[in-house]
């Protein structure tokens, strides 16, 4: 835990869930709970814990709710319940939704709007899914997610901007393929994501480099914020010899924010 404060991650996550055998979940409570008040306010620090019917939740809470972490991650939530849920539970701490890891949660995914004041963001999973359903995996031969999971990312994806909260790709397995992360990342950040979970430090370099835009993303969307306030009483412009209007601006708009918030 405290060689991954040092790789550059805008948060850490505590796992108690899934990385954690059943008679080791004492100590790792115990190590969650010391770390957090070692390294509190050195960076975000977020707990997976175990989920709400899992049995183990209470003991979790009561571990760690000693000094409170700046977010619970919530895995196999189905919905705008299982955040009140939790909330109820811990109160006035954010959750990131780990959104799609049971099959009741795919129909849920539109209602987390009405709990938005609850959530860190929203973010999926690919693996406890397909084994939910019987599923040989989650992915193809070439690696691209299969349509069944393509659809459980892109109902995240549209239900997070829906509840107006951060998107987060799910995590990228293969340690010893950081091409393959860099172009996960890539096309995560190109399909509107706002940030991927990482499973290893040495993940968060690549990573941020690919959400960080380029010289050349920052100039052009820099000239088409300047086009814009040069002619304020147009709502279309041609720029470059295509038409660029309001869907355009508020995308330059968002990567210079986004440079604004690298840089701080």
């Amino acid at each position: 835990m405290e060689k991954a404060l040092r790789y550059g991650a805008d948060a850490l996550i505590l796992d108690l869930e899934d990385s954690v055998t059943p008679d080791a979940k004492p100590a790792a409570r115990l190590a969650a709970a010391n770390f957090l008040r070692q390294a509190k306010g050195r960076i975000p620090l977020l707990v997976r814990v175990n989920p709400l019917d899992s049995g183990l939740l209470d003991d979790d809470l009561a571990a760690i709710l000693q000094v409170p972490p700046d977010g619970l991650v919530l895995p196999k939530a189905e919905g705008a319940p299982s955040v009140q849920a939790l909330s109820a539970k811990a109160p006035g701490i954010p959750i990131l939704p780990i959104a799609t890891e049971t099959p009741a949660a795919i129909f849920q995914l539109g209602s987390y709007e009405s709990v938005r004041h609850h959530l860190l963001g929203l973010t999926w999973g690919a693996e406890d899914l397909p084994a939910a359903i019987g599923a040989l995996g989650a992915r193809d031969g070439t690696g691209r997610y299969t349509a069944p999971y393509e659809l459980a990312r892109s109902l995240t994806l549209f239900g997070a901007h829906a509840a107006s909260v951060a998107a987060i790709e799910t995590v990228y397995p293969a340690l010893a393929d950081p091409d393959g992360l860099a172009a996960y990342a890539r096309r995560a950040r190109f399909d509107g994501f706002n940030g991927i979970m990482a499973i290893h430090p040495a993940q968060v370099p690549v990573i941020n480099q690919a959400f960080t835009p380029t010289p050349e993303e920052l100039t052009e969307a820099q000239a088409i914020v300047d086009a814009f306030a040069a002619s304020p009483g147009m709502g279309a412009l041609s720029y470059r010899g295509r038409m660029i209007d309001a869907p355009h601006l508020k995308q330059a708009r968002r990567v210079l924010e986004l440079a604004a918030d690298v840089a701080g």
